[in-house]
Parts: structure tokens; sequence; C-alpha cells
């Protein structure tokens, strides 16, 4: 397992990576879905502001007191509800690079000994914070792909988290 520092740094550079070719995209692009019941572009980026969000509170409660055990949640109805298709793609970007640099740094300062830290998301089995950590970059890799092409290097499968 790396360290925290290791999975900070390997999202800084993703987003080093990620952040000119997303902005290569066009308004028009970012908000065809290729299906009817598919995400646009828009939606899989926004699905990842979901994921920074729970995983930013995921990061820093287990932290701080121990073994925890988080709700699951919708990813769909959350995606519907907060209307990411209607937002302006570039706004979903900066928001999205910001938010994702703020937590390189927090991850960078989480203590080591929190890499052992068990948690429990929802129905799933438990998992340590470290690897925690890591799939949450790894599912942000796999969610770019999606985006841009297989452009990232990921073992990430779709799990459930």
């Amino acid at each position: 397992m790396s360290s925290f520092a290791d999975t900070g740094s390997d999202l800084e550079r993703t987003l080093d990576h990620a952040h000119p070719l997303l902005e290569a995209v066009s308004e028009e692009e970012a908000s065809q879905r290729p299906r009817p019941e598919k995400w646009s572009k828009k939606e899989i980026l926004g699905h990842q502001l979901d994921s920074a969000s729970n995983n930013h509170q995921r990061f820093v409660r287990a932290a701080l007191q121990g073994e925890l055990t988080f709700p699951g949640y919708s990813q769909n109805e959350l995606v519907k509800l907060q209307g990411f298709h209607a937002m302006k793609w570039d706004s979903l970007i900066e928001f999205w690079v910001a938010y994702n640099r703020f937590l390189a740094t927090v991850l960078r300062r989480l203590p080591a000994e929190a890499e052992s830290v068990r948690c429990v998301i929802g129905k799933n089995p438990p998992a340590t914070l470290g690897w925690i950590a890591q799939d949450y970059v790894e599912h942000l890799k796999h969610h770019l792909n999606q985006i841009l092409g297989e452009t990232f290097a990921t073992a990430y499968r779709a799990k459930t988290l």
C-alpha cells in the first residue's frame, strides 16, 4: 500500500495531466449523452464532485475518530438532483480541479497511522482508510478515461463504494 503522501502526489499529477485535456472538450461535446440512460461528460465530472465530497468527509473523519461506518450513496439520484447536465462545463472543471487539489493537500497531511483505520461504507466489506484513499484516485482515473478516452493507467474496475 502506498502512503497518503504518495496517493496525494498521484492525485496532483493526475490533475496536472487531466486539466488541459478537460478544457479542450467543448461545451457541446460535454453535454452529449452517448445513450439516453448514460451520463454526459458533465454528469460524469459531477459524479466525481460527489465522490470528492463524500471521500473528503471519509478521509478527515476517519483520520480523527478512528474506525467509522459511513453511508453509501445513490449516485444516479444525486447526479440527477444536482443538475450537473445543465451546468457550464468550464465551471464544473474549475470546481473539480480546485476541490481535488485541496484533497491532494489533505491526503498529504493525514497521519500515517490513519492508513490502517478500518471503515465500512454502506453495505461494502470493511476497508482501510489507506485503501479508500487509493481507490478514490483510481476511481477518478476510471471516470477521466470515460471522458477523455483511455488516457490514465488504472487497475480500477467498476466497484461499488
